[in-house]
């Protein structure tokens, strides 16, 4: 009897241990400064090498998806996914109708956002990778400089249900101006 007990207790250590590591920590979910400077050097990879690196977008265990987040390529002017790391079957299609549970139209708000001098943050619901369900996203946008091809944009979000958008336009605020905000 002694040894079934201790053995149950083992087990149920060992499940809330196993429940516990499988809980996310800080260190795998993206902040909004990770997305910032993320989305900032996909937009510079993308000045650099053209079109022809939309491919490398499209990689679910590329350099462009890390902890819950990831890089998208969508194109303003021309209404289509460029490339979608975790939504293939987005690539190539319309996405200006696209809406999320509330009606909001994401991507008409992401390309006004990302035409602003510093980009910007919209939020809207879209699903957490692996979580199955609906969450609150706030992604920024940026334009993206590449030639030959005006209205590219580069966004990447968070899955955060408390961070306000004034928080996050501080963020951006001290992000674009390292002279007046230096680092810590």
């Amino acid at each position: 009897m002694k040894l079934a007990r201790t053995i149950g207790w083992a087990g149920l250590a060992f499940a809330c241990g196993a429940a516990f590591a499988a809980m996310p920590t800080e260190t795998d979910v993206a902040n909004a400064e990770d997305v910032v400077n993320k989305v900032r050097a996909a937009a510079r990879y993308l000045h650099d090498k053209g079109a022809s690196a939309y491919a490398d977008f499209n990689q679910k265990d590329g350099r462009w998806v890390w902890k819950d987040s990831y890089v998208f390529v969508y194109d303003c002017r021309k209404d289509r996914m460029i490339a979608h790391p975790l939504r293939p079957d987005l690539v190539g299609k319309p996405i200006m109708q696209i809406t999320d549970n509330s009606g909001k139209y994401i991507f008409k708000d992401l390309c006004k956002a990302g035409n602003e001098p510093r980009g910007g943050w919209v939020e809207y619901s879209w699903p957490k990778p692996g979580a199955g369900r609906l969450s609150r996203k706030v992604s920024y946008a940026t334009a993206a400089d590449i030639s030959f091809a005006a209205g590219i944009q580069v966004s990447a979000g968070i899955y955060d249900e408390g961070i306000t958008l004034p928080e996050l336009s501080k963020v951006l605020e001290r992000l674009s101006d390292p002279a007046k905000y230096p680092a810590l």
